[in-house]
């Protein structure tokens, strides 16, 4: 757990570095599902950096694309693509967008950024993967203020009904969106109950735990013929004290003395 530990510490001081050196970026966003992504790629994903288009590899879908730094960070970490490219966010001519592209990128999936469209996109990959009878899996991690488009309402309706046991969706529940908490935009409670009565099997955790969120990702599926759904309760701005659960930051640049309170918590050298 400590390799994990110290892993996820990396990719946090990177996501700072990378938006901060790129002139700007959604940090808090994308603090939020360091874990998540340390854990998947780490410890659950089928996948093979020489092969990121290999038949039978499991799929991830980053659908709150504008969190987009958080997995470069770590397909970089991975062997994806050089790290070098990480230097050249922000700059012309960069691979790196400010949401993911899947035609640039090694270990892209789905170019995401419009909220509420990479979700559907995992549904139809899981139903050509139980169509073609393959063994993959999916894997979509969605933003909690994306969970009000009606596109992701839509797909989570379909996806029960084709018995889609091969999806994994994420929500990222850190309960804010944009410049305000969630629930002064629009509500997404009772979430649980909702998506349980739309036919998935439902289970929650700490989205920060990382000895919870490997067990939790390592027992799918829930149930036989039913989609499953995470529902992972996360700190917006997560690891930086000033940032945390605080709207302003949502795409918020830190000043040269905020700098130097984030390079203390998160042991940020040469920066």
């Amino acid at each position: 757990m400590a390799d994990l530990k110290a892993k996820a510490g990396h990719i946090r001081r990177e996501i700072v570095r990378v938006i901060c050196k790129g002139g700007g970026g959604h940090i808090p966003a994308s603090l939020s599902i360091v874990e998540i992504l340390t854990v998947l790629y780490e410890k659950v994903l089928k996948i093979d950096h020489l092969r990121p288009r290999g038949p039978g590899r499991d799929r991830f879908i980053l659908s709150k694309g504008h969190a987009g730094v958080a997995l470069y960070a770590v397909l970089a970490q991975r062997g994806f693509f050089d790290k070098k490219h990480l230097q050249t966010f922000g700059k012309r001519g960069t691979i790196l967008g400010g949401h993911p592209d899947m035609h640039k990128i090694p270990g892209i999936e789905a170019s995401t950024g419009a909220l509420g469209h990479g979700f559907p996109f995992g549904v139809g990959m899981a139903l050509a993967g139980k169509l073609d009878r393959k063994g993959y899996r999916v894997f979509v991690l969605l933003g909690d203020g994306e969970c009000q488009e009606g596109s992701v309402w839509e797909a989570a309706l379909f996806a029960p009904q084709h018995k889609l046991d091969n999806l994994v969706a994420i929500i990222d529940y850190n309960k804010h969106q944009a410049m305000d908490r969630l629930e002064s935009i629009v509500s997404l409670e009772p979430l649980r109950e909702k998506w349980s009565a739309f036919g998935w099997e439902v289970r929650e955790v700490d989205g920060h735990d990382l000895g919870a969120l490997e067990k939790i990702f390592k027992s799918v599926p829930f149930a036989e013929g039913k989609p499953n759904l995470v529902i992972a309760h996360t700190t917006k701005g997560k690891g930086i004290s000033f940032m945390e659960n605080v709207p302003i930051w949502h795409f918020r640049m830190p000043n040269a003395q905020e700098m130097q309170t984030i390079c203390k918590e998160l042991e940020l050298e040469n920066f």
